[in-house]
C-alpha cells in the first residue's frame, strides 16, 4: 500500500500525519479488518523516519481501538466494534444474537464456593454462605470477547450444577427450569487496562483498554438472582446508550403589575406613605 508524502516543515507532527493517512486507508476499506498494516520497520525505512516515530504512529492507532497488535506477528486492523447495550437487561448470548454473531463459552470453573463479601452483600446473603460460582470466557464467532464471573445463591438453585450446561445461556436456563426471568439490573461500568491474566485469556496485549462491569440482576419478585463481574475487550466493544432531555416545566406567570412579583407588590404596599 502507499504511504504518505510527509510534510517535514509542517507544525503537524510526523507520527500524526502517518496516523491520519492510515486512518483514511482503514475508513475507505483499503486496509480491511483482520489484515496487517505496514510494520514499524517498513514505515521507518520507506518514509526515512526514526523507528520511534513509526512506533508512535502505530501505537496511536492501537490506542484509538482501530488496530490491535500481536507480539511477534504485527499490527492488524480491528474488526467492527460490537455494541454493548446498556439500555436493556440482556445475556451475552442475546447481545451477540442481536449483533448477528454466534455466542459460545469456554468454561474456566463451575463449582460451589463460599460467597465473597461483595457477592454476599449484593445477593443479600450471610457472609460466607455457599454460592454457585461460574467463570467463563465469552466468545463471539471465533474471537474471545470477555470474561464473566457469575455468582448465584445455592439455596435458590440447589441442582443448578447438574441441570445447567455452562456452555449455554444461563438466563435461558433460569427461565425455562426455574421460571425466573431477569427483569432489572444495577450495573456499574468502568474503563481500565487489562491485567496479565485477563489479557492472556482474551488474546490481546497486557495493558490494553478494557471495560469492567459489575452487575446485580433481579427477578420479577425483586430478589437478587445473580452477581457478576465481567471484563470486556475495549478494542471489540463500544458502549451505546440513548440520552433524553428531562421535560421542562413552563415558569409561572407573574401576577403583579409591570412584571412585579407578588412579593414585590406586598413589600411596596407595606412602605409608609409620605
Amino acid at each position: 500500500m502507499d504511504l504518505p508524502a510527509l510534510d517535514r516543515h509542517s507544525v503537524v507532527p510526523l507520527y500524526y500525519q502517518i496516523q491520519q493517512h492510515l486512518l483514511e486507508q482503514i475508513r475507505t476499506g483499503v486496509l480491511k479488518p483482520g489484515k496487517p498494516i505496514p510494520s514499524e520497520q517498513e514505515i521507518s525505512a520507506r518514509l526515512r523516519i526514526s523507528r520511534m516515530t513509526a512506533r508512535q504512529a502505530l501505537k496511536s492507532l492501537c490506542d484509538l481501538g482501530v488496530t490491535y497488535s500481536q507480539r511477534g506477528k504485527g499490527t492488524f486492523v480491528s474488526t467492527v466494534k460490537l455494541e454493548k447495550n446498556s439500555r436493556q437487561v440482556l445475556s451475552f448470548s442475546e447481545e451477540m444474537q442481536a449483533c448477528g454473531s454466534r455466542a459460545r463459552s469456554k468454561v474456566l470453573s463451575f463449582e460451589v464456593a463460599a460467597a465473597s463479601p461483595d457477592a454476599a452483600e449484593a445477593l443479600g446473603l450471610p457472609p460466607g454462605e455457599k454460592v454457585i460460582s461460574l467463570r467463563r470466557v465469552r466468545i463471539a464467532g471465533s474471537s474471545p470477547m470477555g470474561l464473566e464471573w457469575s455468582r448465584l445463591p445455592l439455596r435458590a438453585y440447589p441442582d443448578l450444577l447438574q441441570a445447567f450446561d455452562p456452555s449455554m445461556s444461563l438466563y435461558q436456563t433460569l427461565f425455562e427450569r426455574y421460571g425466573v426471568q431477569i427483569v432489572a439490573a444495577d450495573e456499574v461500568v468502568e474503563a481500565g487496562l487489562a491485567g496479565a491474566e485477563e489479557a492472556k485469556l482474551l488474546g490481546f496485549a497486557t495493558g490494553s483498554p478494557a471495560f469492567f462491569f459489575t452487575r446485580t440482576a433481579y427477578a420479577q419478585s425483586g430478589q437478587p438472582v445473580e452477581y457478576v463481574k465481567s471484563t470486556y475487550r475495549g478494542d471489540r466493544f463500544k458502549m451505546v446508550n440513548r440520552l433524553t432531555q428531562p421535560e421542562k416545566r413552563q415558569p409561572e406567570k407573574s401576577r403583579g403589575r409591570r412584571g412585579r412579583t407578588n412579593v414585590q407588590e406586598n413589600a411596596r404596599s407595606d412602605r409608609p406613605r409620605p
